[in-house]
């Protein structure tokens, strides 16, 4: 009734506006205007609600790259990540051959509860059949997630067991979790690897920090590779772990919004030793507050590459019908001063494309094809020269080693014949394994791939369509080699030890553990802590 008597008032102003001379409508009435006439007179019939949505959207694409529609239905899923957690049956998955297989049941959840393993492949849901019928990453979503209480069976093929078990699964909230690894790299030095900004990161992070601590850590790698960044508030936590005093960490500011310091507050828990902070073009956000203001203060070094450069603020606004704009609303800024969010003046394809131009402009393998004006040059409390206007410059830069790479090993990785061959080949060796390596270390020393892996690996790839190319191959030996062995070492203990087998490997890693058992570290006129 409300609608028809809104659209009965917008057709009386209507036709008393064509009755009196012309005036200027303001946006608002041009664009109610325009919507009537579509409903009444269009020649087909119109879904009003999907064009309005059409509408808002391309409406916020003119005015920056982040900010957004969130229709009403998906709400709770994108928040999800943020919240840190998710309601199902929790366990990680792969679509393999058409099958849904179980990378791994997380930790305390229902699946692990009831005894479902790595490798296991669920074949049937609610006694409908699910494998072979070209099942999809959504369905199987909408299939297994599901409200707390809430119960689902599941029909699944385990390795040398004939016939499928049946599980009921009783629903329950199932972490996110926000720290994927944390061990020692050394007797002396920690790292923590962190992928996202969550509501839960800093429990998470607070708990591998004692952890690292008690251990006798004197230094830290905090890993935020790939880290796109979250909640601001979990961000500003991070940083003031670091930071002594009354320090800023950020400010905000925008049209609408005055300027809003934040400072350090608390005694955080590693103000004191050495840290350096990894970063590269998929660091974003959140991850870019943590980062400059580490390096405004002279506290750490930062090591890799540039950042990707978001630096605004978004903030929810929920709209009649619950569905939720996320509406820029400010600028973040490092304690230096700096803003560094990059342009996006050409639009938003070539904004989020920007991070991969990069790589064709040589700026991902050659420092010197990075070119700021000195417009952007800002210093740290220590006069140390530092870039805005385009994410997080690090002190050390570590280029993209592209020497590795073949057509070969991406061949692997598209047709997800390294993580179905770890999957199989650690199921079927697990109990050996685990006798003969009992920890993490024994593995990481002990476990080689012996020619009857690789020949295995080999047979398996070409029967998944990858045929054996020795040259590429010879190219990538390392890359494979290492890789899945860090994909083994996942399966039989978790994502840590997929870490600590794979990083030692990895260029930027290496430099950091190099700059701090090295001079290096000492040399850069850090603040002293």
């Amino acid at each position: 009734m409300k609608n028809i008597l809104s659209l009965v008032l917008l057709a009386t102003s209507l036709i008393s506006a064509q009755a009196q001379p012309a005036r200027d409508l303001g946006p608002v009435e041009k664009f109610n205007a325009l919507m009537f006439h579509i409903q009444r007179s269009y020649v087909d019939e119109v879904d009003a609600d999907k064009l309005v949505e059409a509408a808002i959207e391309a409406l916020l694409e003119e005015l920056d790259p982040h900010s957004m529609y969130i229709s009403s239905e998906e709400i709770r899923e994108m928040n999800e990540p943020l919240e840190g957690n998710f309601e199902g049956i929790g366990v990680q998955f792969n679509i393999m051959r058409d099958t849904i297989v179980v990378v791994s049941p997380i930790a305390g959840g229902p699946s692990e509860k009831l005894g479902i393993l790595s490798g296991d492949r669920i074949v049937m849901i609610e006694g409908e059949n699910v494998a072979g019928v070209g099942i999809k990453n959504r369905d199987v979503m909408r299939l297994l997630k599901g409200k707390k209480g809430t119960q689902v069976t599941v029909g699944i093929n385990r390795k040398n067991i004939s016939g499928i078990l049946d599980f009921t699964i009783t629903r329950d909230k199932i972490p996110i979790y926000s720290v994927d690894a944390h061990y020692m790299a050394t007797p002396e030095v920690g790292y923590i690897k962190v992928n996202r900004f969550a509501a839960t990161t800093m429990d998470e992070f607070r708990k591998a920090l004692k952890e690292l601590n008690e251990q006798g850590m004197q230094d830290l790698i905090l890993d935020l590779q790939g880290n796109g960044g979250g909640l601001l508030k979990a961000a500003v936590e991070m940083a003031d772990e670091f930071l002594e005093g009354q320090k800023m960490i950020v400010y905000t500011e925008g049209r609408a919004y005055p300027r809003r310091d934040t400072k350090a507050r608390v005694n955080g828990n590693f103000e004191k030793g050495r840290l350096v902070i990894l970063i590269d073009e998929g660091s974003a956000s959140a991850s870019e507050i943590v980062s400059g203001a580490v390096q405004d203060w002279d506290r750490g070094l930062i090591i890799g590459r540039r950042s990707f450069g978001k630096g605004l603020v978004q903030r929810p606004i929920e709209l009649p019908d619950s569905s939720v704009v996320r509406l820029t609303v400010q600028r973040y800024y490092t304690p230096s001063g700096r803003s560094i969010q990059k342009p996006y003046t050409e639009g938003v394809k070539a904004y989020k494309s920007e991070k991969f131009e990069r790589f064709f402009k040589g700026e991902l393998t050659s420092a010197d094809s990075i070119n700021l004006p000195d417009s952007l040059k800002y210093y740290t409390s220590r006069n140390r020269l530092v870039y805005g206007g385009g994410g997080i410059m690090p002190d050390i830069f570590v280029p993209l080693d592209t020497s590795a790479f073949s057509d070969f090993n991406t061949a692997l990785i598209r047709k997800g014949v390294f993580n179905q061959f770890s999957l199989d080949y650690t199921e079927k060796h697990r109990k050996a394994l685990l006798k003969k390596f009992p920890k993490v270390s024994d593995f990481i020393e002990g476990f080689n791939m012996e020619d009857d892996i690789t020949s295995s690996f080999f047979a398996f790839a070409e029967k998944e369509g990858v045929e054996f190319n020795k040259e590429e191959y010879d190219r990538s030996k390392q890359l494979i080699d290492n890789r899945l062995k860090a994909l083994i070492a996942r399966n039989l203990w978790n994502t840590s030890a997929y870490y600590q087998v794979y990083n030692p490997f990895w260029p930027i890693y290496q430099r950091a553990i190099e700059v701090l058992e090295g001079d290096a570290y000492n040399a850069v006129n850090l603040a002293d802590y």
